[in-house]
């Protein structure tokens, strides 16, 4: 797994019991996220975007407000606004899907995009250069991490591994790191997140049908019990 722990943890959790005693889970984040502790003005906007949750931990950190409509990329991410007292709207499942439904709902402005130091798609400047005016903050820092121990044994290993992969930065990490051995069996959230991997040699790759968690759980005990079928009776990482 290459969320930050406590992601990943809680998608393991949710992986059904019989996929979970089938597989030796390895923890590697290669993210670590650091919340900006400034003040964070929100007097100037009409309303805020949130591109992922941990855009919406930090802000919600770093102010008291909930005053604003929030316009959300992706299940998650709107569910992580709404826990912590936010208005949000689930506005689409990337950032292309965000801009164009707020282009055509066309909220109040300006707004403001609460983000990270790493983000796709220019949310604030396409917006803007269309006639909706938006700003954007930084308000985590995203650092890369090398893979642990464990998972550079798993890799060197003979036993299949099953690698998904949720953003684009962490997949050119994994891409950059991983010396092969074993069977690697990679799951892409979407195709902005396959693309560093797609060339890799020697691996199986799919992409999950929606951008989502959900859909990537679904992906990885499909995945597991075919990397089984396939590989045979030892146990996948």
């Amino acid at each position: 797994m290459t969320r930050p722990l406590a992601s990943s943890e809680k998608f393991v959790a949710r992986l059904s019991p019989d996929i979970r005693s089938k597989v030796t889970v390895v923890h590697s984040p290669l993210l670590e996220i650091e919340y900006l502790q400034d003040d964070l003005d929100l007097r100037k906007a009409r309303g805020l975007v949130f591109s992922s949750a941990n855009g919406v931990a930090a802000a919600s950190q770093m102010t008291e407000s909930r005053d604003l409509p929030c316009f959300c990329v992706g299940r998650a991410t709107t569910e992580a606004a709404r826990r912590e007292g936010w208005k949000a709207t689930m506005a689409g499942e990337t950032a292309e899907t965000l801009i164009a439904f707020l282009l055509a709902a066309r909220p109040a402005t300006p707004l403001l995009h609460l983000r990270g130091d790493h983000a796709r798609g220019d949310v604030a400047e396409t917006l803007s250069r269309s006639g909706m005016p938006t700003s954007e903050r930084v308000v985590y820092l995203q650092h890369l991490l090398p893979l642990s121990e464990p998972a550079r044994a798993a890799l060197a290993g003979t036993s299949p591994v099953i690698a998904p992969l949720f953003s684009p930065r962490t997949a050119r990490q994994f891409a950059d790191l991983a010396l092969l051995s074993a069977p690697l069996w990679l799951l892409a959230l979407s195709g902005a997140v396959r693309e560093p991997i797609e060339n890799m040699k020697n691996i199986r790759l799919v992409t999950a049908e929606r951008p989502d968690a959900e859909a990537m759980r679904h992906a990885v005990e499909k995945m597991v019990r075919e990397a089984m079928r396939v590989e045979g009776p030892s146990e996948p990482h």
